[in-house]
C-alpha cells in the first residue's frame, strides 16, 4: 500500500490509474479508523479497481472551541486497518499541504445545511464540502463512499456534485453498530465507562420509533414524541434535536410518505456529542 503525504504524489499514482484505464474508488476519512470506516472500504474494494483513502483531520470544519485538538489520531493503526483490506493508497497531508499558505476559496450547500447539525456548527459543512472537493479533484475518483450514520453530511454531499455536475458517484453505506446498538464513531472514544452505557439510549430511542411506523403510524410529530420520552428515560443524556425531515432537502415533514424520510437525532451523554438516525419511507 502506497502511503503518500502530497497532493503531487497522489495526482502521480492516478495519473497512472487513469492511463490504464483503472476505476478509483475514494473514502474520505478523519482517521481513528473502526469498523464503520472498514465497511466502505470494503465496498470501495468490490466495486473499483483502485482504493483511495484519505486520512486528514480536516481543521475547516470545526468551529471555535470544539475537538479539533482533541480529536482522536492514529496513523499507525490507520495504515494497518487500510493495508489489510486492501487499499491502494492512503493519502495523509498536514493542513498546510491540503490549504497552502493561502485559502481563499470555499463551498457553500444553502438549505440543507441550516437546520439539524448545521443549526449548531455553522462552519462545518462549508468545511466538509469544501475539503470534499478538492479530494474529489485529486482522487479523481468515480465513486466516493460515506457513511449514513452522518445522513446530513451524505444529503449534502449528494446535492453538491447533483448541483455542480461532479462526474462522480456517491455512495451511500448503512451503519455499523456495536452489539449493544450504539453507531460505532471515533468520537465514542471520549465517553467514559457509565457514559458508554448511557449512550446506547439513542439507538434504543430510535427503536421504539421504528416499532411505531412499523405498526403503522404515519405522524412524525407522534414518532419523534415516542423517540424524545425514550430519551428523557437517561439522565446522563441531554437531547440538542429530535427532528423528521424528507432525505433529500432536509426540510421539516409531518407525515411519512412514499419519499425517504430522515428521522435523526443528536444527544449530549456528558460533553459528547452523538448522532444517530433512521431512514424510513
Amino acid at each position: 500500500m502506497i502511503v503518500a503525504e502530497t497532493i503531487a504524489d497522489v495526482k502521480k499514482y492516478v495519473k497512472e490509474w487513469k492511463k490504464n484505464g483503472e476505476t478509483i474508488g475514494l473514502v474520505p476519512t478523519m482517521g481513528y479508523l473502526h469498523e464503520g470506516h472498514a465497511s466502505l472500504i470494503k465496498k470501495a474494494r468490490e466495486q473499483n479497481d483502485r482504493v483511495v483513502v484519505s486520512d486528514f483531520v480536516n481543521p475547516t470544519q470545526f468551529g471555535p472551541n470544539e475537538d479539533l485538538e482533541q480529536y482522536p489520531r492514529d496513523f499507525e493503526a490507520d495504515k494497518k486497518l487500510c493495508a489489510g483490506l486492501g487499499a491502494d493508497l492512503i493519502f495523509h497531508p498536514t493542513p498546510e499541504e491540503m490549504y497552502g499558505k493561502d485559502h481563499f476559496t470555499k463551498v457553500h450547500v444553502d438549505t440543507l445545511t441550516a437546520g439539524l447539525c448545521g443549526a449548531v456548527r455553522p462552519v462545518h459543512f462549508d468545511g466538509v464540502c469544501t475539503v470534499v472537493t478538492k479530494l474529489f479533484h485529486i482522487a479523481e475518483a468515480d465513486r466516493a463512499y460515506f457513511g449514513q450514520k452522518d445522513a446530513q453530511q451524505l444529503a449534502v454531499v449528494k446535492r453538491m456534485v447533483h448541483d455542480l455536475n461532479y462526474n462522480i458517484e456517491i455512495v451511500g453505506c448503512p451503519i455499523v453498530r456495536e452489539a449493544d446498538g450504539l453507531a460505532k464513531s471515533s468520537r465514542n472514544t471520549y465517553l467514559s465507562p457509565e457514559e458508554r452505557k448511557a449512550a446506547v439510549i439513542l439507538s434504543a430511542s430510535l427503536k421504539e420509533g421504528k416499532k411505531a411506523i412499523d405498526a403503522g403510524e404515519k405522524d412524525l410529530k407522534i414518532i419523534t414524541d415516542i423517540i424524545t420520552k425514550k430519551l428523557e428515560t437517561e439522565p446522563l443524556a441531554k437531547i440538542d434535536y429530535v427532528s423528521a425531515v424528507d432525505f433529500n432537502l432536509l426540510q421539516p415533514k409531518d407525515r411519512l410518505d412514499g419519499e425517504e424520510t430522515l428521522i435523526a437525532i443528536a444527544v449530549y451523554i456528558g460533553k459528547t456529542r452523538e448522532i444517530d438516525n433512521i431512514i424510513v419511507r
